[in-house]
């Protein structure tokens, strides 16, 4: 991965090998289509109208990568406010992980003093949840990793501002860790 304006990326080679340009050929073509002062699906629009053969996921990479590299969008920024995510892979079964987030008492312990209210839950598959301030949501899915471990992918999506998305990234690597260490301890 490259880095630039502080941000991770794709190596300007390998978009290149994967698209036909660099990374600074992509960023020269954009901004003389006038592509800073269009909105992210505008320009993703544009280059499937004019570039054919980038697929979906190729236009999305070269906006969202335009858009960082002028400013224009920050890490973990989305449409919708900023996104963050973790995971934690812990030696249970992915029932026994998934009852820890589904049931109050045993969510308790490892998520103390958050009131939650689950929208949506698919047994063992994924959870649907608006959080505590009734403004962010989180998904979370769980993935059997072998009979006795599971896997748990939190997205804690329309954060207000990078300074939110960085203290949630902290707090659920704290609390995924804290969650491993119950269920691993019992």
């Amino acid at each position: 991965m490259a880095q630039s304006g502080g941000h991770e990326r794709v190596s300007s080679a390998a978009v290149q090998a994967a698209t036909g340009k660099t990374w600074p050929q992509w960023f020269r073509i954009l901004d003389a289509a006038g592509c800073k002062t269009r909105t992210h699906k505008d320009v993703v629009a544009y280059l499937h109208e004019n570039y054919g053969k980038l697929n979906g996921w190729w236009c999305q990479m070269v906006t969202v990568a335009y858009e960082q590299e002028r400013g224009l969008r920050d890490k973990h920024e989305k449409p919708d406010g900023y996104q963050v995510s973790g995971s934690k892979t812990i030696a249970v079964p992915v029932s026994r992980l998934f009852k820890a987030f589904k049931d109050g008492p045993t969510r308790h312990r490892w998520l103390p003093g958050q009131k939650i209210t689950i929208r949506k839950a698919t047994p063992n598959k994924s959870m649907r949840i608006t959080w505590t301030d009734g403004n962010t949501g989180v998904n979370a899915n769980f993935y059997a990793r072998g009979p006795q471990k599971a896997q748990v992918a939190v997205n804690h999506g329309k954060l207000p501002d990078a300074e939110a998305a960085e203290k949630a990234r902290v707090f659920w690597r704290e609390r995924l860790t804290e969650l491993k260490s119950l269920l691993e301890d019992e």
